[in-house]
């Protein structure tokens, strides 16, 4: 989850930022943090849920999940899919 830096002096590509909510930019910047990086690759690897590891995310980076991931599409084939 690298994020691509080539082209970030392009002021353009970041045009969205002047209409995103605040949970949007919220998203934006954590998800350039390399820290919060390393935390979420390290959930990668686990076959199963793993509740404390889960616990000391949301604590960590002032995550919430209030409800159950839902598919956006109907053609997506991973809760999480893009």
């Amino acid at each position: 989850m690298v994020p691509d830096t080539r082209e970030w002096r392009t002021s353009a590509l970041y045009d969205f930022m002047d209409e995103v909510d605040t949970d949007s930019l919220a998203w934006e910047c954590l998800r350039r943090n390399e820290k919060y990086q390393s935390d979420f690759s390290e959930t990668l690897g686990n076959d199963e849920p793993n509740t404390e590891q889960a616990d000391l995310i949301r604590r960590r980076w002032g995550l919430r999940f209030p409800g159950k991931a839902q598919p956006q599409r109907h053609r997506a084939k991973r809760l999480l899919d893009a």
